[in-house]
């Protein structure tokens, strides 16, 4: 018989999406149905500018204020007024979510996000909903915001995270060290020469994936300019994403240092980038560093966001996978460094393998179904 699985993420950030689309991804067809809604899809016009558009707004052009919400929410009694009024809030605005997962019937749930899991928490506790929900943590530390009564499972990225859920109460058995869901192809480990080829790159060149410039380091032109200064022999690849504005200028960049830099815009196949890099240079996001750690690439992480973003990159300095630049020219000394020392680079590499969960979809589903995982 088909299990129905109804995913539930919000698109504040691509980070719990992402999570969610990955378990979608590992369902079997035929065995799995596994639906992916997003919350922002059945609540008001005013309360999704809200959670999404300011959201955004506030933690690129006012970092220091979100940190600062991000640790006063975390610390706020459950029970305080400021709490209360922001669940009634939320309540009044999700009620079409409510009736979207009636009328889905799932036999499970799984929420990649904070939201849901706290709507769906009181609807069991005063509805007497009966569905079993499963919450999903998508980064290496855990606010209190998740944390919930009656959910049949936790799904945490690491033990720590583990350690800090049972700190808040949650039943031992109820948590379970899966890792932090990614797509299957960041588990299949591309041949790194076949990748190299396809994009026109050398394989046995010390290669640099940098996916993100922003606060500290500049754009992604300048800082890629920065680093193809440097002494000693490496290939850059720059990825722009969407931006038009940044790989129209990274193309001229490229003609410049030929065989050096390839500018790459949107991709749906960013692990293939990856095959063929010995670094990437990130924002410490909990999917993409989980992906990097699942390719057995280490980091040199930048521009954290306050709160969620720095938690991450601490565990990554703690575990040997990663370097921090604050800036401009600490990058160039990490990457300097890292040329002169290619036993560091590779040492990395090998502790970001082990840290790697590229299984953990597969685990969520089994254990959400009761199978072996």
């Amino acid at each position: 018989m088909t299990k129905k699985i109804l995913l539930l993420s919000v698109s504040a950030g691509a980070g719990h999406m992402r999570a969610a689309e990955a378990i979608r991804a590992h369902a079997a067809p035929g065995c799995i149905d596994a639906t992916h809604l997003d919350v922002m899809d059945y609540v008001t016009s005013g309360f999704r500018k809200l959670y999404t558009e300011f959201y955004l707004k506030l933690v690129n052009k006012a970092p220091a204020l979100w940190g600062y919400l991000y640790q006063a929410s975390n610390d706020a009694r459950p029970d305080s007024t400021m709490q209360q009024l922001r669940r009634g809030l939320e309540r009044l605005n999700t009620r079409a979510l409510m009736q979207a997962i009636e009328d889905a019937r799932p036999d499970a749930i799984v929420c990649t996000h904070f939201l849901p899991a706290e709507i769906l928490a009181r609807a069991i506790r005063k509805r007497g909903f009966t569905t079993p929900v499963w919450v999903q943590v998508t980064d290496f530390d855990l606010h209190r915001m998740w944390v919930h009564e009656n959910m049949a499972g936790y799904f945490a990225g690491n033990e720590e995270v583990a350690y800090r859920m049972r700190r808040c109460g949650i039943a031992p058995e109820r948590i379970h060290v899966t890792g932090i869901p990614i797509m299957p192809a960041f588990g299949q480990l591309p041949e790194r020469a076949v990748c190299a080829r396809e994009f026109g790159l050398d394989p046995g060149i010390t290669t640099f994936l940098l996916m993100g410039g922003g606060a500290g380091l500049g754009s992604l032109e300048t800082v890629a300019e920065r680093l193809l200064g440097l002494e000693g022999s490496f290939q850059l690849i720059v990825l722009a994403g969407k931006n038009a504005k940044a790989l129209a200028a990274l193309k001229l960049l490229e003609a410049r240092y030929p065989g050096r830099l390839l500018a790459q815009g949107f991709t749906n196949h960013v692990e293939r980038l990856m095959a063929c890099a010995d670094l990437v240079i990130t924002k410490p996001g909990g999917l993409t560093s989980s992906e990097c750690l699942a390719m057995g690439l280490p980091m040199i992480v930048n521009s954290p966001i306050p709160g969620q973003e720095e938690r991450n990159a601490d565990y990554l300095l703690e575990q040997g996978v990663a370097l921090k630049a604050v800036d401009g020219p600490t990058l160039e000394y990490r990457i300097a460094h890292l040329l002169a020392h290619p036993d560091q680079l590779a040492a990395m590499g090998e502790r970001a393998r082990a840290l790697g969960r590229p299984h953990a979809a597969g685990a969520v589903l089994a254990q959400v179904l009761g199978q072996p995982a």
